[in-house]
């Protein structure tokens, strides 16, 4: 299995009435002190999805660096709060209770990765003067909607509430720790047994059941299937790209993960016409990875990111 080589402390917070659950790593040499570095996990992942780039970043980048990595809200270890759904201005308003607690006013590193990505930008276009440099690992957002669209989303909101309160939304529970290992690896191809294995431990947890037997719950919240209520307006995002001051790095996959997931509604073309509302920006490829490039390729990513947080 995967031995990690940098071993991050798990710290619980109270965030908006949600018990947080978080992940730092410590600044080896905290008299030297480095910007904080921010890692923000996507849809139906967890914080812990970042330690192989971690281990994979060089001694003087970590020198004086606190890194640090939430489990959003009905993620990981941090519960639900009680929602049935979630409303991604939650998320906003998490990260920026969860700056407040481990930073104060001090300007971070912000790196999100698709999801998370999203939140990344949005955030650094609400709160500019918080973010230092700024890393989008695959946050495309999404196809923009239109206003006569609304009345169907909210139709299909509700639709999906009552579905979730009838237990149809359940997620699949596994016999074993090697079955979510397979599920991971099913999903990413390049995932290799020792990282998958390591990874499902921090994706899921065991549940004994009725008859003494263990099953292994995937650590998400059902509710997060749940289609949104609101539509993608993107013109409200761009109003928020606009106002981003701190220098961005764009990064993607080789693979074109949009055009697996859209089919030509929106595509990478469309994305990088969006980039250019943002005022400084440069986009990076990593070879011979997916959607999940921190699993994928972290040495690369990590270089990647050392390179351009220090500004070159």
């Amino acid at each position: 299995m995967y031995t990690c080589q940098r071993v991050a402390q798990s710290q619980t917070v109270s965030i908006r009435n949600v018990r947080y659950h978080v992940l730092v790593w410590h600044a080896a040499d905290p008299v030297d002190a480095a910007p904080p570095l921010v890692l923000l996990h996507g849809w139906m992942d967890v914080a812990a999805s970042y330690q192989f780039m971690v281990d994979a970043f060089s001694a003087d980048f970590m020198r004086g660096r606190t890194l640090i990595a939430p489990d959003w809200r009905g993620f990981g270890q941090t519960p639900s709060g009680g929602a049935d759904h979630y409303a991604f201005a939650d998320y906003l308003g998490d990260l920026d209770f969860l700056l407040d607690h481990f930073v104060g006013q001090r300007p971070v590193d912000l790196v999100g990765h698709s999801m998370g990505g999203n939140i990344a930008m949005l955030y650094a276009g609400v709160r500019p003067e918080r973010i230092r440099r700024l890393v989008n690992l695959e946050g495309f957002g999404m196809p923009a909607t239109q206003a006569e669209q609304a009345p169907l989303r909210y139709a299909k909101w509700m639709d999906g509430l009552k579905a979730l309160h009838r237990g149809e939304l359940a997620l699949k529970p596994y016999d074993s720790l090697a079955g979510v290992a397979q599920r991971l690896m099913k999903t990413n191809p390049r995932l290799d047994s020792d990282k998958a294995h390591w990874l499902a431990q921090h994706w899921s947890a065991p549940v004994v059941q009725a008859d003494g037997s263990t099953q292994w719950r995937i650590l998400g919240d059902a509710a997060h299937k749940i289609v949104s209520a609101q539509l993608y307006r993107w013109e409200e995002v761009q109003a928020a790209w606009q106002r981003i001051t701190a220098p961005l790095l764009a990064v993607q996959a080789d693979s074109d993960s949009m055009s697996q997931w859209y089919h030509g509604k929106y595509t990478l073309e469309q994305y990088h016409e969006r980039l250019k509302s943002v005022a400084q920006c440069q986009i990076a490829v990593i070879e011979d990875a997916g959607h999940m490039l921190q699993h994928d390729q972290p040495q690369q990513l990590a270089a990647l990111l050392e390179a351009f947080l220090a500004g070159h």
